[in-house]
């Protein structure tokens, strides 16, 4: 099939030939709804062995990224419509390969749950939350990494504080790339002035125990924070 990279022996079979797989799935070479090659092909193709091979699969399979049904060829899933928490995850170790406007949404995702944990943890731990703020950011300095750092901590700690742990394990899929994405986020000066009268006004509204507040606070930065991106970077394709 033309245009697949020239594959060798991995060292550690069935996580590389999972994440190989994944990486021609994302760059083309495996579009949706496409069949991959046979089970034997495949394997020669890779440079496995055919039972790595099908570990590789039941965990693609699993995590939303091939279709397999016994008789039938490996169906390659349109990820953004049959995809999974399991996917997203893969997708943000894979972040090379993610379309430009992947950040963009993503920032969306968070202004759609970042208001409402915050106004919970506010509502259930409103000096918790306070502390919290003050202790992050009493000496923080200005570089992209400081800043960082702080926000991937603060929005950790207001998803344990808001007491719904389903909003914890949302953002643990995003650890690593969250902090990626934050350092060139926070490259932008007007970003770190910004966030500095977010961190104030957050701090005052959750020593007032003001929920409602908190959430207005919050939505505003994070629409903010999209129009910040945008500018810097382009408009989404």
């Amino acid at each position: 099939m033309p245009g697949l990279p020239e594959w060798t022996a991995p060292d550690k079979p069935a996580e590389l030939t999972y994440n190989r797989l994944i990486e021609a799935i994302l760059d083309g070479a495996f579009p949706p709804n496409s069949v991959l090659p046979g089970e034997r092909q495949l394997a020669e193709m890779l440079g496995v062995t055919r039972s790595t091979l099908r570990e590789a699969l039941q965990r693609l399979s699993a995590d939303g990224w091939v279709e397999i049904q016994q008789g039938k060829p490996t169906r390659v899933r349109d990820i953004w419509v049959e995809g999974n928490l399991n996917t997203l995850a893969a997708l943000v170790e894979h972040h090379a390969f993610m379309p430009a406007a992947f950040v963009p949404q993503l920032l969306e995702v968070r202004l759609a749950f970042a208001p409402a944990y915050t106004a919970a943890a506010v509502e259930h731990n409103g000096q918790a939350v306070a502390d919290l703020i003050t202790d992050l950011t009493g000496d923080l300095s200005d570089k992209p990494s400081a800043f960082a750092a702080v926000d991937w901590t603060l929005h950790h700690r207001l998803t344990v504080l808001s007491t719904n742990p389903i909003y914890t394990l949302i953002l643990n899929g995003f650890a690593g790339f969250y902090e990626r994405m934050a350092l060139l986020y926070f490259a932008i000066p007007d970003s770190r002035v910004s966030s500095r009268r977010f961190y104030a006004d957050l701090g005052c509204a959750a020593a007032a125990s003001a929920a409602r507040q908190a959430r207005e606070i919050v939505t505003e930065v994070m629409e903010h924070s999209i129009r910040l991106w945008e500018q810097a970077t382009g408009p989404r394709e």
